[in-house]
């Protein structure tokens, strides 16, 4: 019995530094989020008002509209970029030469920076300057208001994931490099063609490949908050001048994700209160999400 409580002990103490990272850093943090949701709270004052943060968000639109937006960056954006990088990642694998320049190719812009990256593809998809309009125009397309109209304003967020997924593209090709040759010469002795090798042996083999950048796809849409925010403020024309104060969002909500409303909130009105709220409303959603697709690829690999 003493052994046992030794043991104990001793595991205690070597998880002692995890444990009390997550206390201070994630424990503390989460139950002070979830007391100041109950509050008035603007970092000077602080006055009880029980569920009136969390009636006013739930009745707030701008919530709702943030909400749905972030909800179609997780359902489109991530597929796509997981797909894209897939499928680049299959491609640079059957090449025979030029594979090396394509990596580096497909891996730079991953390397810009968020801010100069969005501000550059905002200028690239310029309705009236940009490149790409120009090089449509040349063949007889009129190309659209990109970051400037409703519709257009989130496809053209997901073609700026598409076009920074080179950490995706490598991770995806090191999982099909490291793929066993010989299932697919067996595979091929057995009649089985190219789909079917890629559907029964490629992509069990890197299944866990692809949930990682499934969830860590859509923990990154649930917080999307950069390029959203740089994106909306170059292309309205927006300016830090002294008595103006831009209002995330444009063009007519399209770009307003829950992150960019929780940081309006908290630190443009000073409603820390209801700001904690929105806070418990991302951490509720990322976690739900993350649940669900992990218990979708238990279910595949379990099937499988």
């Amino acid at each position: 019995m003493a052994a046992t409580r030794g043991e104990g002990v001793r595991a205690l103490l070597w998880l002692s530094p995890w444990l009390v990272g997550v206390a201070v850093f994630f424990v503390y943090p989460l139950l002070s989020t979830v007391y100041f949701s109950f509050h008035r709270y603007d970092l000077f004052t602080l006055e009880f008002i029980g569920l009136d943060n969390w009636r006013y968000a739930f009745a707030d639109s701008r919530v709702g509209q943030s909400a749905l937006n972030t909800l179609w960056l997780v359902v489109f954006m991530v597929p796509a970029q997981v797909l894209f990088a897939l499928g680049v990642a299959q491609l640079l694998t059957k090449m025979k030469s030029g594979a090396g320049i394509l990596r580096t190719l497909f891996y730079l812009p991953s390397l810009v920076p968020m801010v100069a990256g969005t501000v550059a593809f905002v200028y690239l998809l310029n309705p009236a300057t940009g490149p790409v309009n120009q090089a449509l125009a040349w063949i007889g397309i009129t190309g659209p208001d990109w970051f400037g109209s409703a519709a257009w304003a989130k496809p053209s967020l997901t073609l700026l994931a598409l076009w920074g997924a080179g950490n995706a593209v490598m991770i995806f090709l090191a999982a099909l490099l490291d793929v066993p040759k010989h299932l697919y010469e067996a595979a091929a002795i057995d009649g089985a063609g190219a789909w079917r090798q890629f559907r029964s042996i490629t992509l069990p083999v890197i299944s866990p490949v692809l949930m990682f950048s499934a969830v860590t796809g859509v923990i990154y849409a649930v917080q999307y908050f950069t390029q959203a925010m740089i994106a909306s403020r170059v292309a309205s024309g927006a300016t830090d001048s002294a008595g103006t104060s831009f209002t995330p969002g444009y063009p007519d909500g399209a770009l307003l994700t829950l992150p960019q409303h929780l940081f309006h909130t908290g630190f443009r009105d000073w409603s820390m209160g209801l700001a904690c709220v929105h806070a418990l409303m991302l951490f509720a959603v990322s976690m739900l999400f993350t649940l669900v697709l992990l218990r979708q690829f238990s279910r595949a690999e379990a099937a499988s």
